[in-house]
């Protein structure tokens, strides 16, 4: 099509619209969120079974790394029973809205590479992100903001950088567009001094007639996504400040997210998220950093942990409350989860408090909305937490399944490129049908 972000159908009909992944970046520990392990307790201290650990390798840990007990209280909840720790209360109250993925497994254990992996399927560079699929099979319903919008919040942006937004091969107009999450959404947005909105009409026509002989005589790609780029950002001259004004939520909205008007937060993000998808935008992606907890004076799970739990309880819950309450969840996927979990062993650094290195063989996510079964707890690990023994979901799985929701046959959405047809899902990925309503 003309326009790249037209709406289009996908392979068969779709129960979801949108999606919305809220990306824990750098891997929250399942062991004090989500799975209480007795026997791990029990065994605290001590060196784990040579039959877990025999030819498995880790990021950080020496081979003498012993197991370490959970950290937190649990506490069973909602009518799916499901097992919370005690950094996370306001999730009791989603308990019976999501789909708990406790078998969730990863092939790769470094950070830039790991999330290279959750986010395009791949753990180099260069191919294109979950988002950047999505818009290329079915576009966008937004003619005013972007289909594929970026938020980001914590300390640092995520590790691989733009990367876990590209359009690797596809054509960069399916992109994801970074928004800053207070003033101007994108620098350098408004007009320029003594530019009024006619004079930028003119500009932007004359650019885009010139544009469109030279797509003409070359038809190169880009040039069209130069057009439509120039189209969005005149027309988010006025439909960018509108999105980021919360002047008009309710104050009990605001208090639902704790969200602050004018901040730049987690909250303000999860916010800006429903905002998004009201408004038509296919695919919101927000990352929110450090959830590396290594261990040591500065990323300990005594005292870190629960300081990042507190920035994204609230407002987690209150996206898929908000979102239900107004009929958008039904239409809406939500995603939950980092790049893999934390181990049963600890880790110590520079003498601080303990933490848990980087985990690829068991962890946990959970998934709200968009046919996804409400209250289904899905998968289950070993009594150390270390392995998946029933209903193990592959990266390659989930990105199967939320493709399915949307209308695709993740076999089928490919794109050709240097002489093969490349997909999300590579050679794998089978959808996980025992999670679908």
């Amino acid at each position: 099509p003309a326009d790249p972000m037209t709406p289009r159908r996908g392979h068969h009909a779709a129960k979801a619209k949108n999606v919305i992944f809220l990306f824990m970046a750098g891997g929250p520990s399942q062991l004090e969120l989500f799975e209480e392990k007795p026997r791990l307790r029990e065994f605290h201290g001590q060196l784990p079974p040579e039959s877990l650990v025999k030819g498995k390798r880790f990021a950080f840990l020496p081979k003498d790394a012993k197991l370490l007990g959970g950290q937190r209280s649990f506490g069973t909840y909602g009518e799916a029973r499901m097992t919370l720790g005690d950094l996370l209360p306001h999730h009791r109250k989603i308990v019976d809205e999501v789909t708990w993925l406790r078998g969730m497994k990863t092939d790769v254990f470094n950070h830039g590479p790991a999330k290279l992996f959750m986010n395009t399927g791949f753990q180099v560079p260069g191919r294109p992100s979950l988002g950047s699929w999505v818009t290329y099979g079915i576009g966008s319903e937004s003619r005013d903001l972007p289909g594929f919008v970026v938020l980001q919040s914590g300390p640092r942006g995520p590790r691989a950088g733009n990367a876990l937004w590209s359009a690797g091969f596809l054509p960069s107009s399916y992109q994801g567009v970074p928004f800053r999450g207070s003033g101007d959404p994108i620098l350098n947005l408004a007009n320029p001094k003594g530019i009024d909105a006619a004079r930028q009409r003119d500009f932007v026509d004359l650019v885009g007639t010139l544009n469109q002989q030279r797509l003409d005589l070359t038809g190169d790609p880009e040039i069209a996504t130069r057009l439509s780029a120039y189209e969005m950002a005149y027309r988010m001259q006025s439909s960018a400040p509108e999105l980021m004004d919360l002047s008009g939520e309710s104050q009990a909205t605001l208090d639902l997210y704790g969200a602050t008007p004018g901040g730049n937060s987690y909250a303000n993000n999860c916010l800006l998220a429903r905002r998004l998808v009201e408004r038509g935008v296919r695919f919101v992606q927000l990352y929110h950093t450090n959830w590396d907890h290594h261990g040591g004076p500065t990323e300990n799970l005594d005292k870190h942990l629960p300081e990042i739990c507190k920035e994204i309880d609230q407002a987690s819950a209150a996206l898929v409350l908000d979102l239900k309450q107004r009929g958008l969840l039904e239409d809406t996927i939500v995603v939950w989860g980092g790049e893999f979990g934390r181990t049963p062993m600890g880790e110590v650094r520079d003498g601080g408090a303990g933490g848990r290195d980087h985990h690829i063989d068991a962890f946990t996510m959970w998934v709200a909305g968009g046919g996804f079964q409400a209250g289904k707890i899905h998968g289950a690990s070993d009594d150390f937490g270390y392995e998946v023994v029933e209903g193990a979901v592959h990266v390659h799985d989930l990105h199967a399944t939320i493709l399915h929701q949307l209308g695709f046959d993740h076999e089928k959405l490919t794109f050709r490129f240097q002489g093969r047809d490349f997909r999300l899902t590579d050679v794998h990925g089978k959808v996980v049908r025992e999670v679908l309503g």
